[in-house]
Protein backbone atom coordinates (compact mmCIF):
# COMPACT_ATOMS: atom_id res chain seq x y z
CA UNK A 1 0.00 0.00 0.00
CA UNK A 2 1.14 3.45 -0.94
CA UNK A 3 2.18 5.82 1.85
CA UNK A 4 0.55 8.97 2.61
CA UNK A 5 2.20 12.46 2.87
CA UNK A 6 0.80 15.21 3.95
CA UNK A 7 2.82 18.62 2.92
CA UNK A 8 1.85 21.55 4.56
CA UNK A 9 3.61 24.99 3.38
CA UNK A 10 2.31 28.17 2.36
CA UNK A 11 4.48 28.31 -0.41
CA UNK A 12 2.33 26.96 -3.37
CA UNK A 13 6.10 26.19 -5.53
CA UNK A 14 7.81 24.47 -2.61
CA UNK A 15 4.68 22.31 -2.38
CA UNK A 16 4.61 21.30 -5.88
CA UNK A 17 8.38 20.83 -5.81
CA UNK A 18 7.93 18.16 -3.15
CA UNK A 19 4.64 16.63 -4.48
CA UNK A 20 6.43 16.22 -7.66
CA UNK A 21 9.85 14.20 -5.71
CA UNK A 22 7.34 12.82 -3.46
CA UNK A 23 5.39 11.19 -6.12
CA UNK A 24 8.35 10.39 -7.96
CA UNK A 25 9.32 8.24 -5.19
CA UNK A 26 5.89 6.32 -5.24
CA UNK A 27 4.41 8.68 -2.34
CA UNK A 28 0.52 9.49 -2.28
CA UNK A 29 0.67 13.39 -1.58
CA UNK A 30 -1.99 15.84 -0.22
CA UNK A 31 -1.08 19.28 -0.16
CA UNK A 32 -2.30 22.24 2.47
CA UNK A 33 -1.61 25.76 2.81
CA UNK A 34 -2.77 26.64 5.78
CA UNK A 35 -2.75 25.38 9.97
CA UNK A 36 -6.22 25.33 9.58
CA UNK A 37 -6.67 23.12 6.64
CA UNK A 38 -3.94 20.58 7.29
CA UNK A 39 -5.47 20.05 10.94
CA UNK A 40 -8.78 19.10 8.82
CA UNK A 41 -6.48 16.80 6.44
CA UNK A 42 -4.50 15.53 8.92
CA UNK A 43 -7.60 14.55 11.01
CA UNK A 44 -10.00 13.35 7.80
CA UNK A 45 -7.13 12.05 5.51
CA UNK A 46 -5.52 9.88 7.67
CA UNK A 47 -1.66 10.42 6.18
CA UNK A 48 1.00 8.21 7.35
CA UNK A 49 3.72 11.11 7.45
CA UNK A 50 3.34 15.08 7.80
CA UNK A 51 5.72 17.26 6.43
CA UNK A 52 4.95 20.66 8.82
CA UNK A 53 6.38 24.00 7.50
CA UNK A 54 6.29 26.23 11.02
CA UNK A 55 5.28 30.04 9.18
CA UNK A 56 1.76 29.35 8.21
CA UNK A 57 -1.56 31.41 7.74
CA UNK A 58 -4.20 30.70 10.43
CA UNK A 59 -2.47 28.67 12.58
CA UNK A 60 1.37 28.24 12.34
CA UNK A 61 3.24 24.63 12.94
CA UNK A 62 3.80 24.84 16.47
CA UNK A 63 -0.20 25.29 16.65
CA UNK A 64 -0.73 22.34 14.48
CA UNK A 65 1.78 20.11 15.61
CA UNK A 66 -0.28 20.49 19.31
CA UNK A 67 -3.40 19.80 17.66
CA UNK A 68 -2.49 16.99 15.51
CA UNK A 69 -0.45 15.07 19.18
CA UNK A 70 -3.88 15.29 20.76
CA UNK A 71 -5.03 12.28 18.91
CA UNK A 72 -2.40 11.18 16.40
CA UNK A 73 0.78 9.99 16.41
CA UNK A 74 1.65 10.22 13.17
CA UNK A 75 5.54 11.29 12.34
CA UNK A 76 5.78 15.01 11.89
CA UNK A 77 8.66 16.48 10.16
CA UNK A 78 8.77 20.37 10.91
CA UNK A 79 10.19 22.54 8.12
CA UNK A 80 11.56 25.72 9.14
CA UNK A 81 13.55 29.12 7.34
CA UNK A 82 15.11 29.33 10.48
CA UNK A 83 18.10 27.77 11.97
CA UNK A 84 17.79 28.63 14.90
CA UNK A 85 18.16 25.78 18.42
CA UNK A 86 14.91 27.14 20.12
CA UNK A 87 12.89 26.74 17.22
CA UNK A 88 14.15 23.40 16.61
CA UNK A 89 13.54 22.20 20.54
CA UNK A 90 10.35 23.46 20.96
CA UNK A 91 9.02 21.91 17.56
CA UNK A 92 10.84 18.30 19.18
CA UNK A 93 9.29 18.88 22.54
CA UNK A 94 5.86 19.67 20.65
CA UNK A 95 5.79 15.79 19.58
CA UNK A 96 7.78 16.63 16.14
CA UNK A 97 9.17 13.94 14.78
CA UNK A 98 12.49 15.63 12.98
CA UNK A 99 13.27 19.04 11.43
CA UNK A 100 14.99 20.43 8.55
CA UNK A 101 15.73 23.63 7.81
CA UNK A 102 15.07 25.55 4.46
CA UNK A 103 16.58 25.79 1.97
CA UNK A 104 16.45 21.93 1.78
CA UNK A 105 17.79 19.13 -0.97
CA UNK A 106 14.84 17.05 -1.68
CA UNK A 107 17.23 13.93 -1.86
CA UNK A 108 17.73 14.93 1.96
CA UNK A 109 13.76 15.49 2.63
CA UNK A 110 13.49 11.88 1.02
CA UNK A 111 16.09 10.62 2.94
CA UNK A 112 14.23 11.73 5.85
CA UNK A 113 11.23 11.22 5.45
CA UNK A 114 12.12 7.27 5.20
CA UNK A 115 14.08 6.87 7.99
CA UNK A 116 11.50 8.27 9.96
CA UNK A 117 8.42 6.43 8.54
CA UNK A 118 10.89 3.49 9.04
CA UNK A 119 11.41 4.27 13.19
CA UNK A 120 7.71 4.78 12.74
CA UNK A 121 6.90 1.15 11.59
CA UNK A 122 9.54 -0.32 14.23
CA UNK A 123 8.24 1.40 17.18
CA UNK A 124 4.69 0.21 17.35
CA UNK A 125 2.99 -0.80 20.04
CA UNK A 126 3.07 -4.50 20.15
CA UNK A 127 0.25 -6.48 19.06
CA UNK A 128 -1.93 -7.52 21.78
CA UNK A 129 -3.00 -11.58 21.94
CA UNK A 130 -6.42 -11.07 23.57
CA UNK A 131 -9.64 -13.02 22.83
CA UNK A 132 -13.13 -11.64 23.65
CA UNK A 133 -16.39 -13.41 24.16
CA UNK A 134 -19.64 -12.43 26.06
CA UNK A 135 -17.93 -12.22 29.52
CA UNK A 136 -15.11 -13.43 28.59
CA UNK A 137 -11.33 -12.58 27.88
CA UNK A 138 -8.43 -13.93 27.25
CA UNK A 139 -5.35 -12.17 27.30
CA UNK A 140 -2.20 -14.14 26.71
CA UNK A 141 0.29 -11.34 26.26
CA UNK A 142 -0.26 -10.17 30.19
CA UNK A 143 -1.87 -13.84 30.76
CA UNK A 144 -5.00 -12.65 32.35
CA UNK A 145 -8.62 -14.39 32.34
CA UNK A 146 -11.27 -12.51 33.09
CA UNK A 147 -14.59 -13.59 33.70
CA UNK A 148 -17.73 -11.97 34.01
CA UNK A 149 -15.69 -9.29 35.58
CA UNK A 150 -13.28 -11.09 37.70
CA UNK A 151 -9.66 -11.68 37.40
CA UNK A 152 -9.27 -15.55 37.72
CA UNK A 153 -6.08 -16.46 38.18
CA UNK A 154 -5.00 -19.26 35.92
CA UNK A 155 -1.78 -21.23 35.55
CA UNK A 156 -0.57 -20.32 32.21
CA UNK A 157 -0.66 -23.48 30.28
CA UNK A 158 -4.40 -23.49 31.16
CA UNK A 159 -4.44 -20.01 29.75
CA UNK A 160 -2.60 -21.08 26.62
CA UNK A 161 -4.94 -23.89 26.35
CA UNK A 162 -8.17 -21.80 26.18
CA UNK A 163 -6.91 -18.84 24.54
CA UNK A 164 -5.83 -21.34 21.87
CA UNK A 165 -9.58 -22.87 21.98
CA UNK A 166 -10.91 -19.74 21.71
CA UNK A 167 -9.10 -18.49 19.25
CA UNK A 168 -9.77 -20.75 16.43
CA UNK A 169 -13.59 -20.94 17.46
CA UNK A 170 -15.88 -24.13 16.62
CA UNK A 171 -13.02 -26.22 15.27
CA UNK A 172 -12.38 -29.53 16.69
CA UNK A 173 -9.05 -30.20 18.30
CA UNK A 174 -7.96 -33.80 19.00
CA UNK A 175 -5.72 -34.29 22.59
CA UNK A 176 -2.51 -34.97 20.21
CA UNK A 177 -3.31 -31.81 18.28
CA UNK A 178 -3.37 -30.07 21.68
CA UNK A 179 -0.63 -31.55 22.74
CA UNK A 180 2.09 -30.48 19.82
CA UNK A 181 0.36 -26.96 19.49
CA UNK A 182 0.06 -25.87 22.97
CA UNK A 183 2.55 -28.11 24.93
CA UNK A 184 4.89 -28.20 21.65
CA UNK A 185 6.11 -30.81 20.26
CA UNK A 186 9.18 -31.95 22.68
CA UNK A 187 6.24 -32.87 24.84
CA UNK A 188 6.27 -36.52 25.61
CA UNK A 189 3.20 -36.66 28.48
CA UNK A 190 0.15 -39.07 28.63
CA UNK A 191 -2.51 -37.13 26.62
CA UNK A 192 -4.95 -37.61 29.63
CA UNK A 193 -3.23 -34.03 30.62
CA UNK A 194 -4.92 -31.84 28.02
CA UNK A 195 -8.41 -33.65 29.81
CA UNK A 196 -6.98 -32.48 33.13
CA UNK A 197 -6.64 -28.60 32.05
CA UNK A 198 -9.87 -28.72 30.41
CA UNK A 199 -11.74 -29.87 33.67
CA UNK A 200 -9.84 -27.35 35.65
CA UNK A 201 -10.55 -25.01 32.76
CA UNK A 202 -14.69 -25.82 32.93
CA UNK A 203 -14.49 -25.11 36.41
CA UNK A 204 -13.46 -21.63 36.39
CA UNK A 205 -16.05 -21.37 33.54
CA UNK A 206 -19.06 -23.11 34.41
CA UNK A 207 -22.53 -21.20 34.05
CA UNK A 208 -21.31 -17.76 32.80
CA UNK A 209 -22.82 -17.58 29.66
CA UNK A 210 -25.00 -19.36 27.00
CA UNK A 211 -23.39 -17.94 24.19
CA UNK A 212 -20.27 -19.93 24.30
CA UNK A 213 -19.35 -23.17 25.60
CA UNK A 214 -16.11 -25.59 26.43
CA UNK A 215 -17.38 -28.66 24.35
CA UNK A 216 -16.13 -32.43 24.39
CA UNK A 217 -16.57 -33.83 21.05
CA UNK A 218 -16.76 -37.93 21.84
CA UNK A 219 -14.13 -40.19 20.28
CA UNK A 220 -12.69 -36.63 18.81
CA UNK A 221 -11.48 -33.92 21.29
CA UNK A 222 -12.34 -30.68 22.11
CA UNK A 223 -13.49 -27.28 21.20
CA UNK A 224 -14.60 -24.19 21.85
CA UNK A 225 -18.36 -23.78 20.60
CA UNK A 226 -19.89 -20.18 20.02
CA UNK A 227 -23.62 -20.09 19.60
Amino acid sequence: MEEKILIVDDDQNICELLRLYLEKEGYKTIVAFDGQQAIDYAKNCEPDLILLDIMLPKFDGWQVCREVRKWSQTPIIMLTAKGETFDKILGLELGADDYITKPFDTKEVIARIKAVLRRAAGSGKPEISEVKYDKLKINLTNYELVVDGKLIDTPPKELELIYHLASNPNRVYTRDQLLDEVWGFDYYGDSRTVDVHVKRIREKLENISDEWSLKTVWGVGYKFEVK
